[in-house]
């Protein structure tokens, strides 16, 4: 057993092997929920807990037989040292829930060449299945897998040197002997993403064909985002006989409740209007202290009107916060809740290798609008059908004579889609083309293609999952795709196929959507098959908000139309 021991705080940063920490493994300035082991000891307000923490983590590996305590020249190979990692764990709103330590290995100075790949679900997964249970109206709940990782066993033996903190009572040079997968090692999450995976197919799974982290029998239907995973059936019975079966199969894991938080996101329902609002409160907040702008004076609009330059020529970036750390935390929050600074973040994200005063300027202008609107989200509220809608918009050259003319930047269109399931927001992408295009007709038909090859996929993993899981026809027969453009010649190309003394230059690649668009009345409109391809007036293209800076009325009626706020 190991023995915890006082020890004295010396303020610099060490490894468990007595080497200085790299970089790699410093908390994050922009985190200060991240702690190294001596930040963690020099929390006085705090201490106590955190050795609480470390206790608590060694007893629970020591409790599920995760190592033998050997002597060092037992080792076959390298040992490798540990680290331990401090976490204040929050809720979505951002409140305190528990001091969490963790005891890693140092994966990255394994010197066997493992395979790692383990896949996650995707975010669109995540959103269809929120979308599918609302409009079925089935029970949903999250489990939550004690030492997850921990669950699995190696293949192989892997030596550890003693935690930093504690001893062995045994006497001589001792390490540790792993006989279960732990956090840090380089196989840890595919060993526990192939014994999880292989336990759900046990009890009936199958995967998805296009999301493998997306799982579905008859009347059950799951996602596993690593060792979070989100069940959704028609009946709480039904519910706690997955929880059983998989308590059966040796797994230790919390049924919590509905499916109210995933991943830092909080989902509040609101039964009587039969909707579920996604927010990222806790990191809106995070966001607005770490550029220190919690006492600003908020923001109607995300972004100006013009569009965001290079700037070779201005003010040196002089903040004292991390510019790409605060876009990294905007880009997840743009991701997943809010299509409504998509356009502004991504025009940011651009500079982040070399960030001037001027684009530091436009991150706090997003963020002076999320200190306006940091309790707001997404609005999931389905029509009840199951109809897919790809609302694609392009702005031709819109960085004109913002970029110097030199840069090939600077006559690059931007392309944005939403598209749509059953009227809710499953994905968004904004980005300017790789391609310079030499007309609003190409721009916005290299766009459509583009969407497409998002939309149709969506469409197949629907069709699939429905089939699977037991909708009823009358619900499967409301699958049907459709495109929206409010480029007509781009309209007319889509759907007559014929090209032009003006479009024959186009791109072949950008073609390939053909046979799957609804041409004349020898095809089903209602074909699963087919997408209908339609023009719509400007004012209710939705996508418009993902192209450029909107202001005014203009910006808050698209926000509406996606976001429902």
């Amino acid at each position: 057993m190991l023995s915890h021991f006082e020890h004295r705080f010396i303020p610099t940063l060490f490894n468990d092997s007595g080497c200085p920490t790299p970089a790699a493994y410093k908390a994050s300035i922009c985190d200060p929920d991240t702690m190294t082991y001596d930040q963690a000891m020099a929390d006085t307000d705090h201490v106590q807990e955190w050795r609480e923490a470390m206790q608590k983590e060694i007893s629970s590996l020591e409790s599920l037989g995760s190592w033998d305590e050997v002597d060092i020249s037992d080792a076959t190979s390298r040992v490798i040292p540990g680290t331990w990692v401090f976490r204040v764990k929050r809720t979505p709103d951002g409140e305190i829930k528990k001091r969490k330590a963790r005891f890693c290995c140092r994966g990255d100075l394994q010197d066997d060449d493992f395979e790692t790949f383990a896949p996650v679900v995707s975010w669109t997964s995540v959103r269809l299945f929120l979308i599918l249970t609302t409009i079925l109206g089935w029970i949903t709940c999250n489990i939550d897998f004690s030492s997850a990782f921990l669950q699995a066993d190696l293949p192989s033996p892997i030596w550890v040197h003693l935690p930093r903190g504690f001893t062995s009572q045994r006497p001589g040079r001792t390490c540790l002997r792993l006989k279960k997968s732990q956090y840090g090692l380089t196989v840890a999450p595919r060993l526990w993403h192939q014994h999880l995976i292989a336990a759900l197919k046990e009890m009936g799974f199958k995967q998805c064909s296009l999301d493998q982290c997306l799982l579905y029998k008859e009347n059950v239907l799951v996602i596993v985002y690593v060792d979070d995973v989100g069940v959704a059936a028609p009946t709480e019975a039904l519910l706690d006989g997955f929880v059983e079966d998989l308590r059966a199969r040796g797994f230790e894991l919390t049924k919590e409740g509905s499916f109210s938080e995933f991943l830092g996101i909080k989902f509040e329902e609101n039964k009587d209007e039969g909707t579920i609002t996604m927010m990222q409160k806790g990191l809106i907040k995070k966001i607005i202290a770490a550029t220190g702008l919690e006492d600003c004076n908020p923001n109607r609009q995300p972004a100006a009107a013009a569009a965001l330059g290079i700037d070779p020529d201005g003010e040196p970036y002089s903040e004292p916060w991390n510019y790409p750390s605060i876009v990294g935390m905007l880009l997840y929050l743009t991701t997943n809740t809010r299509p409504d600074i998509a356009f502004a973040v991504s025009q940011v994200a651009r500079f982040n290798h070399n960030p001037k005063q001027s684009h530091a300027r436009a991150v706090k202008m997003i963020v002076r609008y999320l200190r306006g609107t940091k309790d707001k989200g997404m609005i999931i509220k389905p029509d009840g059908t199951l109809s897919l809608a790809d609302w694609v918009d392009a702005d031709f050259c819109g960085l004109f004579k913002r970029d110097p003319d030199e840069s090939p930047s600077s006559v690059k269109s931007r392309g944005a889609f939403l598209i749509t399931l059953s009227d809710v927001p499953l994905i968004w992408k904004t980005q300017l083309h790789s391609e310079i295009t030499l007309s609003t007709t190409e721009a916005e038909y290299s766009t459509l293609s583009t969407s497409l090859r998002t939309l149709l996929p969506v469409r197949d993993l629907l069709i699939e999952v429905t089939n699977a899981i037991g909708v009823s026809p009358t619900l499967r027969a409301t699958l049907h795709c459709r495109a929206f453009q409010d480029n007509r010649a781009s309209w007319q190309l889509a759907t007559q196929q014929r090209l032009t003394n003006r479009t024959k230059y186009f791109l072949v690649k950008w073609h390939w959507f053909w046979s799957h668009v609804h041409r004349d009345s020898t095809d089903d409109e209602d074909d699963q098959r087919f997408v209908v391809i339609e023009t719509c007036s400007t004012h209710v293209m939705r996508a418009d908000i993902l192209t450029k800076g909107l202001l005014g009325e203009k910006f808050e009626e698209c926000r509406k139309m996606i976001q429902g706020w």
